[in-house]
Order: structure tokens, then sequence, then C-alpha cells
């Protein structure tokens, strides 16, 4: 695990934006970015994963068995984690893609990963204590981490990132998805006088506030933190014109790659946000880019 950990970057750097869109109030953006800890394991994922890969080593559990759909980043960081630390891992895919593998799963497979293809039906049933049972009755030695990385070990490792700033912003905006990343965040926030701000990268109104309470409980008596639900762009993997052309302009006067599946929605976002005046003059605002470009090799 050590020998994993001395080749991340971390702390992740903290760089300052020129925004190329319409600002106001004159707010003053930077970005977060976790998406340079790792080529592989980008972003929150290594945050998720780093302190359930550090029990089950302890534990000396053989096997590791998770769940995602074709382009999940939290897969193939898992699956490259899984094989240096030579632990055998088996995913549980969203859809059959036998016949015609997507790239990550195809990186998956040259990292070990036993990759199984369910139908959607049976898919949904990754939170259900009966199927996981089975799951783990045929494996095992083996331990089941969520979809996404997200549990309650992902709170630690999450919450460094808020440890780890080098500055006070008044904001902090993020993509949300499963919940581990902005749980994280305001449970690191607490010590600060900052904002949380997630956007919604799937259609979740409630159901994503309540992956976030149930994740840290605290925060469902924190007002500190809120969900946009208005730029996931029709809805998980789903993107738009706009969507593609603001992640295009993002990166041509800022050289940074994000992705229309998590990232680019939160550039979208703000572009949205700051445009609109939402946040006060002179603010200073922080964009969590969570890596994780895996969403970008369907385009």
């Amino acid at each position: 695990m050590q020998s994993l950990i001395n080749r991340l970057q971390l702390p992740s750097p903290e760089q300052s934006i020129t925004w190329p869109w319409n600002n106001p109030n004159k707010v003053d953006v930077w970005m977060k970015r976790d998406d340079c800890i790792h080529p592989i394991i980008s972003g929150n994922k290594w945050r998720k994963l780093k302190y359930a890969l550090s029990d089950i080593e302890q534990r000396n559990i053989h096997t590791v068995i998770s769940f995602g759909g074709g382009y999940s980043n939290h897969i193939h960081a898992l699956a490259y984690c899984c094989h240096q630390l030579n632990l055998a891992c088996k995913l549980i895919i969203r859809g059959d893609y036998s016949q015609h593998l997507t790239p990550t799963l195809e990186d998956c497979i040259a990292w070990g990963a036993e990759l199984h293809f369910v139908d959607r039906k049976t898919y949904r049933l990754r939170d259900d204590a009966n199927y996981l049972n089975t799951l783990i009755q045929q494996t095992p030695n083996a331990m089941i981490i969520p979809e996404g990385g997200s549990q309650a070990q992902a709170i630690q490792g999450t919450q460094e990132i808020i440890r780890e700033l080098q500055q006070q912003y008044d904001y902090v905006l993020a993509p949300v998805g499963s919940g581990g990343t902005l749980a994280g965040l305001i449970a690191g926030s607490h010590a600060l006088n900052t904002r949380i701000h997630g956007i919604a990268v799937l259609k979740g109104k409630d159901y994503l506030e309540t992956l976030v309470t149930a994740l840290y409980p605290q925060a469902s008596h924190d007002n500190s933190w809120t969900i946009h639900h208005d730029f996931h762009h029709g809805g998980y993997a789903k993107s738009s014109s706009q969507l593609l052309d603001d992640i295009n302009i993002f990166k041509q006067h800022t050289g940074i790659a994000t992705d229309p599946v998590y990232s680019g929605k939160l550039i979208s976002a703000a572009k949205h946000l700051i445009g609109q005046g939402t946040f006060p003059i002179r603010s200073r605002l922080l964009l969590l880019h969570t890596g994780g470009l895996q969403g970008a090799r369907s385009e």
C-alpha cells in the first residue's frame, strides 16, 4: 500500500483560473486539481478508496467486489489498485458489454479484474442486503465496496480535501453522483466559514440529499450546503451541445480537460451560477476537479 501511496501527488495543487465567461461580481475562481493525483487513480476515486483498501490490507482480505457502468471512473481506479496490491477484483457491470468492451473495461481486464455483466434489474439490487450476502457467499474472504466507492470510510478520505487547502475559500463547488465526496466536504468544512455547493450530475432531487445524509448524518442538521439540480443535461452520462461547448471553451482557455459526466457539468454549472451573480462580489470560489476522465473516452 505504501509503495502505491508514494506514487501519488498529494496534496493536489490549487490553481488560479482565468474565467473565460461572464463574471459580473468579479468572483475569484480557483480549481483544486485532484485530477493530478495520479494518471489512473484519479481524483476523488483515490480518496474514497484509500481507507477501504488500507482496511482490506490489514484484514488480509483477498478479493474486492464492486459495481459500476461501462465507463465508470470508480471501477477503473479500483481495478488498477487491486492489480497493484495483488488483490483479486470482481466487478458487477451494469449492461452487457461482452461483445463490445469499452476502453475502460478493456483496461480492467488487462489488470486482471473479473467482469460480470448483469441487466439493469439485477444491478438495482446493488444495495440489497440479501443480494450482497449472496455475492459474499459465492466469494469467500471478500469485501464489497459500494458503487462509486461511497461508503463510511470514504468520508475519511474526502474530508482531507478541505484539510489540504492552502487558502480560505468562501464557496467550494463539486459534482455529485453517489454522495461520498460531498459528504466528506461537508464534514471537513465545519471548522471553516465555507459553504459547499454540489452540482448534481444525474436526475436525483431529494435522492442525492438522502445519499449524503445517509453517509454523514450530521449533514441533515447543517445548512451550510446545497445541491443544484438544474445542470445534469438530461441525466447521468447524458450531455448536450451546450455542455460540450462549455467543456471545449474551458479547455481552450485553461488547458484543463474535463469530462461530460462529472467535471464538465461542474464547469457548465459554475459558468451559469457565476454569470447570474449567485456569489457575492469578490467571493473566493474553489471548483473541485474530481478527476476521472473515463466518460470522455466515449466521445
